[in-house]
């Protein structure tokens, strides 16, 4: 099994598209004709970058991969984000401007681009210019690949958390090669013990939001997990719009608790969700961690098997191989190799 679209990106993003035709159409109404609707903002930090990191996100999963292993590089850098760019330690900027599509002129001396790939705005410039300067376009892995996740630009360089998932996400393709350098993320969950918190009630993390199956059967399989099993529902981040909040009201009438106040790292108990790459960091950190789902598609039941994830009922979710190498050193240090 691999990805639905191995290398056509189009008919990805029409897929995409397809799942979010209400929030296109409410966008639609809200935004004026002819606004801007994305930026590439260019923040250089010395005279002659040789390496662009493209921040598509702000997400702590984003962070992990792109920004953390910063830390450990000294190569001259600039960054490519939506906004301002974030704050860098021991690194200030030279100058921060808007660019369009065309290749600026500071960053003719780049020797390769990172990006978490060229399905956003700003990692689809990156691998553009990557392309037209003849370098190398790398792509740090930062969640738990599904059959829809998007595919990887042409000649990629990936750098993923397992030999399994490189397989996986290249789908036959014989143009991206590959280096294994581990999940930041799971890294430092095996770093932090379990907290001491006094509630270890069994919570249900919630994905409300996710595309890859009906938001109907979500729902349904939250509610009905949550009030076999006494479990709190913990609403994802995401999971602001009036709809989610009428979702939530729902559960509370049915008797269930509705808690996000907590931060996933500091959940005490144990956890359950469908494939939320939370059960890989309850089990990381030494907590019990399962998954559950009615009837699931093939492809989960591929998805829970590739990541050791075990179902609801039967012994908790092993804690994920952890790499000798902290993944934040290993690709700053991939990356410096490329640019040196």
């Amino acid at each position: 099994m691999g990805l639905n679209h191995p290398s056509d990106l189009a008919a990805w993003h029409r897929w995409q598209q397809s799942r979010h035709r209400l929030r296109q159409l409410r966008h639609s109404v809200r935004r004026p004709s002819g606004a801007a609707t994305e930026k590439l903002v260019l923040t250089t930090y010395d005279v002659e970058p040789r390496l662009l990191v493209a921040l598509d996100s702000s997400s702590p999963t984003s962070h992990a991969s792109l920004v953390e292993p910063l830390t450990h590089l000294g190569v001259p850098l600039a960054l490519l984000t939506p906004g301002p760019p974030p704050a860098l330690p021991g690194r200030q900027p030279l100058a921060t401007e808007e660019v369009s599509s065309q290749l600026p002129a500071a960053l003719r001396g780049l020797r390769a681009v990172v990006s978490l790939g060229s399905y956003l705005p700003r990692g689809e410039a990156a691998d553009a210019w990557a392309k037209e300067l003849r370098i190398d376009s790398f792509v740090v892995q930062h969640g738990a690949l599904t059959p829809h996740a998007p595919p990887l630009p042409r000649d990629a360089r990936l750098l993923t958390w397992s030999d399994a998932d490189a397989t996986f996400w290249r789908s036959g393709r014989a143009d991206v090669e590959h280096e294994v350098v581990g999940s930041q993320l799971l890294w430092h969950a095996a770093g932090r013990p379990p907290t001491d918190a006094p509630d270890t009630r069994l919570t249900y993390l919630g994905q409300m939001h996710a595309a890859e199956l009906s938001r109907r059967r979500l729902v349904l399989a939250a509610a009905s997990f949550c009030r076999q099993h006494d479990a709190t529902y913990r609403p994802h981040p995401s999971e602001r719009d009036k709809l989610s909040r009428l979702t939530h009201d729902g559960y509370r009438r049915l008797g269930i608790t509705v808690d996000g106040s907590v931060p996933l790292a500091q959940l005490g108990g144990p956890v359950v969700s469908v494939f939320s790459t939370g059960v890989l960091e309850a089990a990381a950190q030494g907590r019990d961690a399962w998954v559950d789902f009615p009837r699931p598609p093939a492809w989960l039941g591929e998805f829970w098997e590739r990541y050791g994830m075990h179902r609801s009922g039967g012994t908790p979710t092993p804690p994920p191989p952890r790499p000798a190498s902290e993944p934040a050193r290993r690709i700053a240090a991939l990356l410096t190799e490329a640019v040196s």
